[in-house]
């Protein structure tokens, strides 16, 4: 699901307003094509209880970025200390 779509449905849910095409696509804070709005209004409608599950995704997925990051800058960090290392030996 797109998640300006997920946003907006979510937003609607927690107004307590039923989501359909024209109150989503309002709600939209980016364009969004039209056949991406219905598929995200379908996924919901067949299981409500997938957008708790898409946003707890959406969550999870941006942490382990922040983990991959962090690894990355460890692993340039312990680099660079060899290489200061290496040029205070000499």
């Amino acid at each position: 699901m797109h998640p300006a779509v997920l946003n907006a449905i979510a937003a609607l849910v927690a107004q307590g307003k039923t989501p359909t095409v024209a109150t989503t696509k309002a709600k939209l804070a980016e364009p969004v094509a039209m056949p991406l709005i219905i598929a995200g209004l379908t996924a919901y409608k067949n299981n409500p209880d997938l957008l708790s599950t898409l946003e707890q995704q959406t969550e999870q997925a941006a942490q382990p970025s922040e983990d991959k990051d962090q690894t990355q800058l460890d692993r340039i960090e312990a680099k660079l200390d060899k290489l200061l290392a290496l040029l205070e030996s000499r």
